[in-house]
């Protein structure tokens, strides 16, 4: 009898080329595929939610797919969900993914077009020294950062825009307009330093635009521009007018909401 599951995914993107999988490149999607393989004998493609691009890495991202667990005679075998997560890292070691979670859900659950929301959350370690644990993990920014206009400059971002300015070039979205139900930015006092923490909510985003929008935002921490000069490049709907796009290193798919 086949079941339909739902697993949540852990992992550090940078040994990968994004989630989604590609033909004679490492991807997270094309990792859990073989494992699954290798655990079952079968060829299962799984769905996801927010696909991630290259060095992206998730806390919990959320996938599903189809499974007939049977015996080598075909007679149906029986796995809970432990069982499962616990089989297909057997085969993901030692890959920085981990499937942490896995149930058993209706068959009308669907990964991608159920999602409600989704939270990213962006690193920022802004301190004079460079990085040695959290490399790859966050983004250094030497030049320090006035998160109070960060925070102030972040409004303008909240509500349903056209997001042109904010999204990649190459980015295949057939609408730009999206809609940012908050942002939130919090800062963690460290030695000689601070981490500065950017959280994203809204259901979803184009392609580049969390990090295109946190990019912009280091411009005003910087002093470089206002407020004023983000509204500008928002209203501009040109991709020129926007700030840098920040490093895939501090980006992490933190949760997705199914309510």
């Amino acid at each position: 009898m086949t079941k339909r599951w739902k697993i949540t995914i852990e992992y550090d993107g940078r040994s990968y080329a994004g989630f989604q999988k590609q033909p004679d490149i490492a991807t997270v999607q094309g990792e859990i595929e073989r494992a699954i393989k290798a655990f079952c004998q079968q060829d299962i493609r799984i769905t996801v939610a927010g696909r991630t691009d290259s060095g992206v890495h998730a806390q919990a991202q959320i996938a599903h797919f189809d499974l007939d667990y049977r015996h080598a005679d075909g007679g149906a075998r029986l796995i809970n969900g432990f069982d499962l997560a616990k089989a297909i890292n057997a085969h993901l070691m030692p890959q920085p993914i981990s499937i942490i979670d896995a149930q058993e859900v209706d068959d009308d659950f669907h990964a991608r077009f159920g999602a409600k929301e989704k939270q990213y959350t962006y690193r920022i370690i802004n301190r004079p020294y460079g990085l040695a644990l959290d490399q790859g993990r966050a983004w250094w920014r030497k030049t320090h950062l006035d998160v109070e206009t960060m925070q102030e400059a972040a409004k303008v971002f909240i509500g349903r825009h056209d997001f042109t300015t904010f999204r990649d070039a190459e980015c295949q979205a057939k609408s730009p307009i999206r809609t940012v139900d908050d942002i939130q930015i919090e800062v963690k006092e460290i030695l000689n330093g601070q981490e500065i923490i950017f959280h994203f909510f809204g259901m979803s985003f184009l392609h580049h635009q969390v990090r295109n929008m946190v990019g912009t935002l280091t411009l005003v921490g910087e002093g470089k521009w206002s407020v004023d000069d983000v509204q500008k490049a928002l209203d501009a709907k040109d991709r020129k007018a926007g700030g840098p796009t920040a490093p895939a290193d501090g980006l992490y798919l933190v949760s997705i909401n199914y309510t």
